[in-house]
């Protein structure tokens, strides 16, 4: 089928992707701004809440510092430290609680040595190398000819699939995270049952993300197979 120089068909899938990942980030917005003007009965603060979950697990290894910007909330294994955002931190809304509740889940994961966390910390440094090197090795191969260039493009999207595969590994990680969160919060009596309630739609809407990111990374993987592909029939 013939289509203009100008017009690739397999842009569909990136505008794909990215509407999907707009639509997750606009709704994770939203639904946290939401609940970030509702206090919970306690008054307690998402540090205070992080404490709390950290010292009910045992766990008296993990400092709670405070990180600038919006939703920049995590937890790094590496120096077990547990990273609270301007809009976590020092607010007592249902939304910062639960957002604190679930990188303690992180926290607590790593002390237990829950399996695809671990499989994700080691994961990282590959797929970075794997995300940095993959379109130039692709690039490389459509320029070059001979069977060095169907090397590049496969070493390629072997690089890039290993970033694919970072972002499936995460979704069992964060989801597994948001489940203790709801959980811990819930049976503590940290939160009533409707405060729980409202928490769980702030981390359904943030688990979303995830989900979008790895299904446009997908998208991004299949584009990327169809143009090696219609490059051979050439």
């Amino acid at each position: 089928m013939y289509y203009p120089m100008y017009f690739d068909p397999t842009y569909v899938l990136i505008i794909v992707g990215m509407i999907i990942t707009l639509i997750a980030s606009a709704r994770v917005k939203s639904t946290f701004a939401k609940y970030q003007s509702v206090s919970n009965h306690s008054g307690m603060t998402g540090r205070e809440a992080a404490e709390r979950i950290l010292h009910n697990a045992n766990i008296y290894d993990v400092r709670i510092e405070r990180v600038s910007g919006h939703l920049t909330d995590h937890y790094d294994p590496r120096n077990k430290v547990l990273r609270l955002s301007d809009s976590t931190y020092q607010s007592a809304s249902v939304a910062a609680v639960g957002v604190a509740a679930h990188e303690c889940g992180h926290a607590i994961q790593h002390a237990t040595g829950y399996a695809p966390l671990q499989f994700r910390g080691a994961l990282v440094p590959v797929a970075n190398f794997g995300a940095t090197i993959a379109w130039p090795l692709i690039l490389l191969g459509f320029f070059i000819t001979g069977r060095s260039s169907d090397l590049f493009i496969h070493l390629g999207i072997i690089a890039f699939s290993l970033s694919v595969l970072f972002q499936l590994v995460t979704l069992p990680v964060e989801f597994n995270a948001s489940r203790r969160a709801i959980r811990i919060l819930g049976s503590s009596g940290m939160l009533y049952q409707n405060e729980v309630s409202d928490t769980k739609k702030v981390l359904s809407a943030a688990a979303l993300t995830y989900v979008a990111s790895a299904a446009a990374s997908i998208l991004q993987l299949v584009r990327i197979l169809l143009i090696a592909g219609g490059r051979r029939d050439d």
